[in-house]
């Protein structure tokens, strides 16, 4: 078999080559942010967390812009819609990282090497756990009711239910890690492991607390992906356009951590939207067969303006005690 036919043929939907260019991309972007842009570890200030973040939402965007020319209107709004579900419903993820790293008491300058490891872990985890969910989808189509069945209780629960921080102090994740590794009092610069004495005087291998965050902040992604991963699905059955829609909207939302984590209070509303648009695309999947199937502009419309419509509340009703980007940072 010659490299040509190798490359157009198909996977998972779509040609090899497909992936294997999203895949270079990706691997582009994430040697230029830490080759170029993030070579020493440092604090990374809020101005240029928006502009990395900037360039990034305007890469996936292009990308949504590709898929229309290449493959049409339908997966071009399918790959938006994904877009917006999966970077709104990720918001919440970026307060959970906040309240590691600050348990954790780890300083901003090391945060960036933990969320660039980070996003290695979701690029794994999330092909894995999307090409579960398609090959489920394609051998038992009513495993879409179920997904449409988990959504529409996930975003009753989301809107009736308040947001209570987490005590971490009695996480049994991190309980069991400090249990099962030995594991440093403090930092050792931006080391994941460190070599120092027991109390016998020999010397071992150490996990350090930005090990520890590592894996929290993974354990968190998987999570949320517990949502995001089905809502994608009851959009689009395209492993292409989940993967592509789900990798560019955690890229985009890891850059601007830096900013958004310094004004999450600001963005209170925006739970109550996005539990709409949760019941909105759960909702979709029974009412094929009244309604007929949901046009993919139809979709792209209502995300757009149920979040839309999240954030200018939270702005509004926020913004008497918002606290300064700079201050809160």
């Amino acid at each position: 078999m010659d490299f040509s036919t190798l490359f157009n043929a198909p996977f998972l939907g779509q040609p090899a080559w497909l992936w294997l260019s999203f895949l270079a991309l990706v691997a582009a972007l994430l040697a230029f942010d830490l080759g170029v842009l993030h070579r020493k570890q440092r604090e990374i200030p809020v101005s240029e967390s928006l502009l990395l973040s900037a360039g990034y939402i305007a890469m996936g965007l292009a990308y949504g812009v590709w898929i229309w020319r290449h493959l049409g209107a339908d997966p071009a709004a399918d790959y938006f819609t994904g877009y917006l579900v999966e970077k709104s419903l990720s918001m919440d993820n970026v307060f959970v990282i906040a309240m590691i790293f600050s348990y954790l008491a780890i300083p901003r300058a090391y945060q960036h090497r933990v969320l660039f490891w980070g996003i290695l872990g979701v690029i794994v985890m999330r092909a894995i756990m999307i090409g579960v969910g398609a090959a489920l989808v394609s051998q038992f189509s009513w495993v879409l009711y179920l997904f449409g069945a988990f959504l529409l209780l996930t975003g009753v629960k989301m809107l009736f239910t308040s947001s209570e921080p987490a005590d971490l102090s009695s996480n049994r994740l991190l309980q069991w890690l400090r249990r099962r590794l030995r594991v440093t009092d403090g930092l050792h610069g931006d080391r994941f492991f460190a070599k120092q004495a027991d109390s016998a005087g020999q010397l071992r291998r150490y996990a350090t607390p930005l090990f520890l965050a590592l894996v929290m902040i993974e354990t968190a992604d998987l999570i949320f992906a517990v949502d995001s991963v089905p809502a994608i699905f009851v959009i689009t059955q395209d492993p292409f356009i989940v993967y592509t829609s789900n990798i560019f909207a955690v890229l985009g939302l890891r850059a601007l951590y830096f900013a958004l984590s310094a004004m999450i209070d600001r963005f209170h509303y925006l739970k109550y939207a996005l539990a709409l648009v949760l019941v909105f695309i759960g909702s979709k999947i029974f009412l094929v067969n009244i309604v007929g199937k949901f046009p993919a502009w139809v979709s792209l419309s209502v995300t757009i303006g149920l979040i839309a419509g999240g954030v200018v509340v939270s702005w509004i009703k926020t913004r008497k005690t918002a606290v300064p980007p700079a201050e809160a940072a």
